[in-house]
């Protein structure tokens, strides 16, 4: 077997790296779905909301006996419904309302988890503990994504509409409402599932960098989609292979890589790459 066979195979036949591969495949498909509309829309920082204010919801579950995942899912649609309706009720901007909001939901979730005796690790909550998961953990998760993927390619065009213009699919007899929250609950389904695996903090880079990378690889929206999709699947798998290789924690490795993806596109994208509009400019 050659070096490159070598250098793939050793650490996929580990158990352990092969359930962190399959399990950030899996977040990464649904999230680059995700991460398109939410680029478009330019709500950045609602996935970034989302990802810090399930913190609470995930310590009042672990005191209930409920799935952490159970608590996640209600404190992520309870931050997103409470921003939509305070930045439609106040005169304060949506940005603002979101900073405050997840803030103080993330503020809360510490206070309550320095109160409790628990032997879930916080550092596991807030970045992920790839390597601890389960063959139930990597179904769990795939249900989650495959149906969060499943839900976005069927609605995507109805979801273009909504993302560009809202009164415009009003217009036309779509339930705008329906997919304001729709995508709002997918969202937190998303981030949810990637709890196990990379954390809270992490979670956002997921929903994020694959959207902009591929908004600047192509004007096509399928393209785009597919593309972010792409890169979301090749950056996590990639990060986890590279992080067992170099002892690195496989979360921050996967962010790493997708940034390196990023800076990449930035720079030598075809049509919107700053080195190439530059040499465009000379020429």
């Amino acid at each position: 077997m050659n070096g490159l066979g070598l250098y793939l195979s050793d650490p996929l036949g580990r158990e352990l790296l092969l359930q962190a591969v399959l399990i950030s495949a899996l977040i990464a498909a649904a999230a680059g779905a995700l991460s398109c509309f939410l680029v478009l829309k330019g709500w950045a920082l609602m996935g970034d909301a989302i990802s810090h204010a399930i913190l609470p919801g995930v310590v009042i579950a672990y005191l209930v006996g409920l799935p952490l995942a159970v608590g996640a899912f209600f404190a992520g649609m309870f931050c997103a419904v409470a921003t939509g309706y305070l930045a439609e009720n106040s005169r304060v901007k949506q940005d603002t309302v979101m900073g405050v909001v997840f803030s103080g939901m993330f503020g809360l979730g510490v206070v309550l988890y320095t109160k409790i005796e628990t032997e879930v690790h916080l550092d596991h909550i807030l970045f992920g503990d790839m390597l601890g998961v389960t063959w139930n953990n990597v179904l769990q998760t795939g249900v989650i994504a495959v149906c969060a993927l499943a839900i976005i390619l069927v609605k995507r065009r109805d979801l273009l509409v909504f993302t560009f213009d809202p009164q415009h699919g009003r217009a036309v007899g779509l339930r705008v409402d329906f997919l304001h929250y729709g995508l709002l609950t997918i969202l937190s389904l998303v981030i949810v599932s990637a709890l196990q695996a990379v954390g809270l903090i992490l979670s956002i880079a997921l929903v994020i960098a694959p959207g902009a990378i591929a908004h600047l690889m192509t004007d096509q929206f399928d393209r785009m989609l597919a593309v972010s999709i792409a890169v979301g699947v090749v950056s996590s798998v990639i990060g986890v292979l590279l992080s067992f290789h170099i002892d690195a924690a496989p979360a921050p490795t996967i962010v790493v890589v997708m940034m390196s993806f990023f800076i990449t596109a930035f720079l030598f994208a075809p049509k919107h790459g700053i080195l190439r509009n530059k040499r465009q400019e000379i020429g």
